[in-house]
């Protein structure tokens, strides 16, 4: 057959397959990589699968560990229902007894106990702790074990940075940056990389104020070695990261502070040393792009890391870049929101990071009346909003927006007395006019006995006496039958129509303080001028456990 005749004859086959697959003859299937299997905790996706990587890449062109698919945990497999005795762990908190370090104190050591001592969770003796703390030496040895060591059941191994020696028996680790391959979702704890000159305690607040480019300008920091940035526009059409944060720096070589990006986006390489660059960003801002990250980002077994962070794929640069121009600006603004919260909330000091640790195992240990997802990834955090008090969403003020959800349609007024008179009368039946008043509370604190007679009122009044403090009004009466508290002074100065205001007001806003100006303010016609009285307190509208 002529080879013009052969060439015709294939294409013409090709063209008939076409056709039937466009037609459903052959419907065409794409082969998916599989999902996890049922019931495994939720991680963090795994670019670098070597098998799904073949037919876009050759192994030789991908980093040194890319090929690596991730192991099993080597050496224990324990999970908490397996390695942790929650029979041991009594009353609402935590408990937790930490033993001396292995090996030589060091300043990472005294930081960790003086964070857990004086607090909720710390136990002065074993027998009273349901959870050990060890220390593992930052050296190259081990170090004794502590007494009750028990094969290290109930054990927390801790480290504030990549020690050689965590793993121990069947202990929970919590170490900074663990990677992929050796972290146990479930029952180890990721930890960030924090630097050592890292607060204490409060630590500096989010920098995106500071650090906010130009509307319209989308900037990109690259992370390059020693904690520095280096930062270009997105809309360079060569891949901007290269050999950068090849070095661990340590944790006494880092460079905070200083050092923060002013950009929109971050990008941060998948490596372990790399990690030291990710506070950084969540600091001031600066969105971070994890470029297939081969470590477990901090505490992801509680923070939903998609609200503050994106993981882009290290192969495809040109492709992230682009998707990085065309974010909307509202998508920019809620991640970098929330990278502030993230940092004032769980990682701004040494403190804070220690008892989101402890905070977490609680969780574990509480299962289904922990915190759940809604308090950890949203203000005021799950540090402040304690299980103790209350499991229900609807008894907090902070999510009533996030559920739908509508505040209470009724306040009680709660009113501190110092001086008896007649502004005190008066106001009582100011704020019984109002059609959201449930009941007036009169905190009875000056010195002369109450009056025997009260104003008729279409509300309950109940007198509560022997409060000297103006501070007994924040006080949680069990008299209290809303959430939602007036807080006045006898002295207030009010009307009916402004009462019902504020509480409306409060409604729109049922996660704040809501108030009127603290002093009255007159013209004063001797000087000519505006004055104000000093002899009114402030008369919030906030709310109180009832």
């Amino acid at each position: 057959m002529p080879l013009w005749r052969t060439k015709s004859f294939w294409l013409a086959l090709s063209v008939s397959w076409l056709l039937l697959i466009l037609l459903g003859v052959f419907p065409l299937r794409l082969a998916v990589p599989p999902g996890p299997p049922p019931g495994r905790s939720r991680g963090w996706p795994h670019w670098l699968d070597a098998a799904f990587l073949q037919s876009f890449s050759q192994s030789e062109t991908l980093p040194e560990d890319a090929t690596q698919l991730p192991r099993a945990p080597q050496g224990s497999s324990c999970t908490w229902g397996a390695c942790f005795d929650t029979s041991k762990c009594k009353g609402n908190v935590l408990k937790i007894f930490a033993h001396s370090p292995a090996g030589t104190t060091t300043e990472a050591h005294r930081r960790i106990l003086d964070s857990l001592e004086g607090s909720r969770y710390y136990a002065l003796s074993p027998a009273e702790a349901c959870l050990h703390l060890f220390l593992p030496s930052q050296d190259q040895t081990c170090g004794p074990l502590p007494p009750h060591w028990n094969g290290g059941r109930n054990h927390l191994v801790l480290s504030l940075y990549p020690a050689p020696c965590t793993r121990l028996g069947q202990a929970m680790v919590a170490e900074a940056t663990p990677s992929l391959d050796i972290f146990r979702p479930g029952f180890d704890i990721a930890l960030p990389y924090l630097p050592e000159a890292h607060p204490l305690q409060g630590g500096a607040p989010g920098q995106l104020q500071q650090h906010s480019p130009r509307p319209g300008a989308t900037l990109l920091a690259v992370a390059e070695e020693k904690g520095r940035w280096r930062t270009t526009d997105t809309h360079a059409s060569t891949c901007p990261w290269g050999k950068h944060c090849e070095q661990d720096p340590g944790p006494h070589q880092t460079h905070p502070g200083e050092t923060l990006p002013n950009a929109t986006f971050c990008l941060i390489p998948g490596h372990r040393s790399a990690a030291s660059c990710f506070l950084q960003a969540l600091q001031a801002g600066c969105i971070p792009v994890l470029l297939s990250p081969r470590w477990e980002l901090p505490f992801s077994e509680v923070i939903d890391w998609t609200k503050a962070v994106i993981i882009a794929d290290e192969r495809l640069p040109l492709q992230v870049l682009a998707a990085l121009r065309d974010m909307l600006p509202s998508k920019i603004l809620s991640l970098r929101q929330q990278t502030q919260f993230l940092w004032t909330t769980y990682f701004s000091s040494v403190e804070k990071v220690i008892h989101t640790t402890l905070e977490i195992v609680q969780d574990r240990i509480w299962g289904t009346s922990a915190h759940s997802s809604l308090m950890w990834n949203s203000p005021p955090g799950a540090l402040l909003a304690l299980p103790s008090f209350s499991t229900s969403l609807k008894d907090f003020p902070f999510y009533h927006l996030q559920q739908g959800s509508s505040p209470e349609s009724s306040f009680s007024a709660l009113i501190w007395v110092g001086v008896s008179g007649e502004p005190l009368l008066k106001l009582i039946q100011v704020v019984a006019g109002s059609r959201y008043c449930a009941q007036i509370l009169i905190l009875w604190s000056s010195e002369k006995p109450p009056p025997d007679r009260w104003p008729e009122t279409t509300v309950p009044l109940t007198v509560i006496e022997g409060r000297r403090k103006a501070s007994d009004r924040f006080f949680p009466y069990s008299d209290i039958s809303t959430n939602a508290i007036l807080s006045l002074d006898a002295h207030s100065s009010l009307s009916t129509s402004e009462v019902d205001f504020a509480f409306v007001v409060w409604q729109s806003f049922p996660e704040r303080m809501v108030g009127f100006l603290t002093r009255n303010h007159f013209w004063d016609e001797a000087s000519g001028a505006w004055s104000c009285s000093a002899e009114v307190l402030p008369h919030p509208l906030h709310l109180l456990p009832a």
